[in-house]
């Protein structure tokens, strides 16, 4: 395949570069961002050219996307016109209501038809979608960490949907790369803060896809934190169960929701996961815990892995037919 990356220079971009450089279905055609550079990448050294939609959408089969929120939305046309395959990381594409984009993003989605085209792009959900999908909405890092941490107990109906409670704590590379006071190292170093309470553009997200799993409304609580480390989110769901039942039997639910699944791991009875488990793996790992009818699921991935670019490349392998471990 063909493939070509616009916003190659940021941290999800550059993660997505050294996952593709080691792709053996992989021909890299194009690399773009703001301005030509050169990057070194796992000792190598690559070129970077000034995006060109029109240069580039002659070289490529399949883009990606890794662009700042808002910005995808206008830069994926040329592509989509052309009948080329995209994979978008940011949100442009993953919320199926316009109207959340203006509350959440303060943006004024106009692209209606693709928006409705797009596939979510969580392989664990959506996999035969996406197989045959022209457009991919990659998932946001807390969202992929929160849905496969509730996803089974969802669709098998053993928790009460009104009472779902989030807590997430993320590395600062899910922040992006843009210079911002409050992700400063000396603003950053041994502290820890919630931020965006109740207000996170994620919130909406992890609510689409619970709903979807439920099939009628959730209401979930959704805090993040940011704490003093580069990458990496653990996610603790807090839900009430239906009934009571022993950790085992919820634990035998989720391994059967994931049994198929090679990138998400279900930890034994008492075992629990920590970011130290998944960085700089695809992988995401999961424990919980039962206490009468309150459970507590954990999950832990690498936001720019599993979160972002790793994912983004699940996708590429199943819309390309590729063995869906292909690079990863």
């Amino acid at each position: 395949m063909k493939v070509g990356i616009v916003g190659v220079a940021g941290y999800a971009g550059t993660e997505l570069l050294k996952v593709l450089l080691n792709h053996p279905q992989v021909k890299l055609t194009w690399l773009a961002d703001q301005q030509p550079s050169e990057m070194m990448v796992g000792g190598r050294k690559i070129a970077v050219e000034k995006y060109d939609a029109g240069k580039m959408v002659k070289q490529i089969d399949l883009v990606f996307l890794a662009l700042p929120h808002t910005v995808s939305a206008k830069m994926a046309l040329p592509f989509l016109d052309a009948g080329k395959k995209v994979i978008d990381l940011s949100a442009d594409f993953r919320l199926r209501e316009p109207a959340l984009y203006r509350q959440y993003y303060n943006f004024e989605h106009d692209q209606i038809p693709w928006l409705k085209k797009a596939v979510y792009g969580m392989p664990e959900l959506y996999r035969e979608k996406i197989r045959t999908a022209h457009l991919i909405a990659n998932p946001g890092c807390y969202p992929t960490a929160a849905i496969l941490s509730i996803a089974p107990a969802l669709k098998n109906r053993v928790t009460a949907d009104d009472d779902i409670i989030i807590d997430a704590k993320s590395g600062v590379s899910g922040a992006g790369r843009a210079l911002k006071t409050d992700l400063l190292f000396v603003e950053v170093n041994e502290s820890i803060k919630a931020y965006k309470v109740g207000v996170h553009q994620h919130q909406p997200e992890i609510v689409q896809e619970a709903e979807v799993l439920s099939g009628h409304p959730v209401n979930v609580i959704f805090t993040p934190h940011l704490i003093p480390v580069t990458r990496g989110i653990l996610s603790v769901a807090y839900l009430t169960l239906k009934k009571e039942m022993p950790t085992a039997t919820l634990l035998k639910i989720y391994r059967g929701f994931y049994a198929k699944e090679t990138f998400v791991k279900v930890l034994d009875e008492g075992q629990f996961p920590s970011t130290g488990m998944v960085i700089n793996t695809n992988y995401c790992a999961i424990g919980m815990k039962v206490t009468g009818k309150k459970a507590i699921v954990i999950s832990a991935i690498d936001n720019l892995l599993k979160g972002a670019s790793g994912q983004a490349v699940q996708n590429m392998n199943l819309i390309c037919g590729f063995p869906e471990e292909t690079g990863l």
